[in-house]
């Protein structure tokens, strides 16, 4: 491995290399030996960007975080019927979690083991709640089927999404981001709508 001089990296280039070795090795598996090895710098100089490991930690799912919270502030997730509105968000789910595959890959592994990893499980907890209640909007306006309990139907949708950072490489010929988005909102809507 090349050895990379402390002032050729950056906050970022230094996540980008934690989240990597965080994702290999899991966070707790992760000490800064590893991450400095890693980013071909000393641990002094991983200290010259962050206060630690846990800051690389908060700022990488803060990431995935922010990507996932800012969908429910865009416009179609805020207009139209709830169905329209629950589309929206399940589309943008695939497409953040696509843009930010190492960063959500991360997120979705925190165990709560830190104080770091149980704000984070609180901030998905928020994020799933919020999905939940347009689903259970969209259902209350019989867009889609009543006779699968919205917590039950919720857990499905974000399982098969979730999903995606075990199997989908965007560096593997196959299906494209796009694709994966449209097969995901058909599939889910397909059996929501019970068509």
């Amino acid at each position: 491995m090349t050895t990379a001089r402390r002032d050729t990296y950056t906050p970022e280039t230094l996540l980008s290399v934690a989240v990597r070795v965080f994702n290999e090795r899991g966070y707790d598996g992760t000490s800064m030996e590893h991450l400095s090895k890693a980013a071909g710098i000393s641990k002094s100089s991983i200290y010259h960007h962050v206060s630690g490991k846990e800051e690389l930690l908060r700022r990488a799912v803060s990431r995935a975080l922010d990507g996932l919270s800012g969908i429910l502030d865009e416009e179609g997730a805020r207009t139209g019927r709830p169905v329209e509105r629950l589309e929206h968000v399940v589309r943008r789910m695939v497409e953040v979690l696509i843009a930010e595959l190492p960063y959500v890959t991360l997120l979705l592994r925190v165990r709560g083991n830190t104080g770091t990893e149980r704000w984070a499980l609180e901030r998905r907890r928020d994020f799933d709640h919020r999905v939940a209640a347009l689903l259970r909007a969209a259902a209350d306006d019989g867009d889609v089927r009543a006779d699968v309990e919205v917590r039950l139907a919720t857990r499905l949708v974000f399982g098969m999404i979730n999903s995606l950072v075990e199997w989908y490489r965007p560096e593997a010929r196959g299906a494209s981001g796009r694709e994966v988005a449209d097969a995901v909102v058909r599939l889910t809507f397909a059996g929501l709508r019970g068509e």
